[in-house]
């Protein structure tokens, strides 16, 4: 029986990774489709990919797949040709390349069955995921922008949203993709005769967005198609204006891809122009926060002067002030509460659908 897990170190496979001198692929996937059978279909699908060397993060549900992947360039044709007949429903899926690509990202591969994709805390048995809104293209999301008959609505998070988004694109202030949901149609309530355009980074939250929208009588429900990767990778390739400003947040070590060169956060800690985020060198923190290179000297890569002394103390004193103190949810968690709190930035402000 082949083992179906990782058992070596991350420290020892994070080493190999950068020790290999082959260059890496950096791309993401997924597709919303039907699995009878999500823990037969990872088991088939992570004894395949080990073969290829693949690393990244899979999750698969009865609901379908979602990928963020290094390949090896050498198995990439390998790698599209399992993939694509590992499933009727995977065959010729898009793949988003990677736009700023070190192939570094990842280093071990983790493959797992969830209850969802994505945890969209939907408990609707008449919602159908696969109802989806109009794809967009590039050319056909400049139109959109220019149009005032469309809203453009942001489907990720606030730390993401911070550091690049579409002018004029409408925040949904929520920790959460769970909450966004609900909270977005009741902000969009009254524009219901409004074009509502969802988009995201690879396309599978505003995906499921446009159809939740859709569900709940929203009828002029469009999506980018692939995300902002996608339509960044096919607006320079076809010579289009780029109306993404910033950067794109990502979910691996680059924390980023620059899309332009418009810089539109600030550093949290001292208010210079900034868009590189962190996680806090404090073991018992690692809250994700922007940071310039004169705060990370100056705080040595802390976020506040309490964690700055806290990394200073012995290890097991640090050990110490660590147990039972929660810090999971700290990161990636920044449109209230912990920011709020620890680093006194106050929440974003909810925008006005109609201005």
């Amino acid at each position: 029986m082949p083992v179906l897990h990782n058992r070596i170190s991350n420290e020892e496979l994070k080493a190999r990774m950068l020790a290999e001198t082959e260059p890496r692929t950096t791309v993401s996937f997924y597709k919303y489709f039907h699995l009878d059978d999500p823990q037969g279909f990872r088991d088939s699908l992570y004894i395949e990919l080990i073969k290829l060397n693949v690393f990244g993060r899979i999750y698969v549900a009865k609901e379908g797949i979602n990928a963020q992947i290094s390949v090896p360039q050498s198995q990439f044709a390998a790698f599209k040709q399992q993939l694509f007949a590992s499933h009727p429903a995977l065959d010729q899926v898009r793949l988003n390349i990677a736009l700023e690509d070190d192939g570094k990202s990842f280093w071990v591969l983790r493959l797992k069955v969830r209850d969802r994709i994505v945890a969209d805390g939907i408990d609707d048995d008449t919602f159908d995921p696969a109802n989806v809104g109009e794809y967009l293209k590039a050319e056909q999301v400049n139109a959109m922008i220019d149009d005032p008959d469309a809203l453009f609505v942001d489907m990720r998070n606030h730390y993401e949203y911070e550091v690049g988004h579409f002018d004029q694109a409408i925040e949904v202030p929520s920790d959460t993709f769970r909450d966004q949901l609900p909270m977005a149609v009741d902000m969009l309530k009254e524009n219901k005769d409004k074009k509502i355009v969802m988009y995201c980074t690879g396309g599978i939250r505003c995906e499921k967005a446009s159809a939740y929208m859709l569900h709940n009588g929203f009828k002029n429900v469009y999506h980018v198609e692939g995300g902002i990767i996608e339509y960044a990778r096919r607006a320079k390739e076809q010579g289009l204006p780029v109306k993404f400003k910033g950067k794109n947040f990502v979910f691996d070590e680059r924390m980023g891809e620059r899309i332009s060169d418009d810089v539109i956060a600030h550093c949290h800690q001292c208010g210079a122009e900034c868009d590189n985020h962190t996680n806090c060198l404090n073991d018992g923190c690692h809250l994700l926060f922007i940071q310039c290179p004169a705060c990370a000297a100056k705080f040595d890569g802390c976020c506040s002067e309490i964690c700055q002394t806290e990394l200073k103390l012995p290890a097991e004193q640090q050990r110490a002030l660590r147990a039972g103190r929660e810090n999971g949810m700290k990161i990636f968690n920044k449109s209230k509460g912990l920011l709020q709190t620890t680093m006194h930035i106050p929440a974003p402000k909810t925008a006005d659908p109609q201005s």
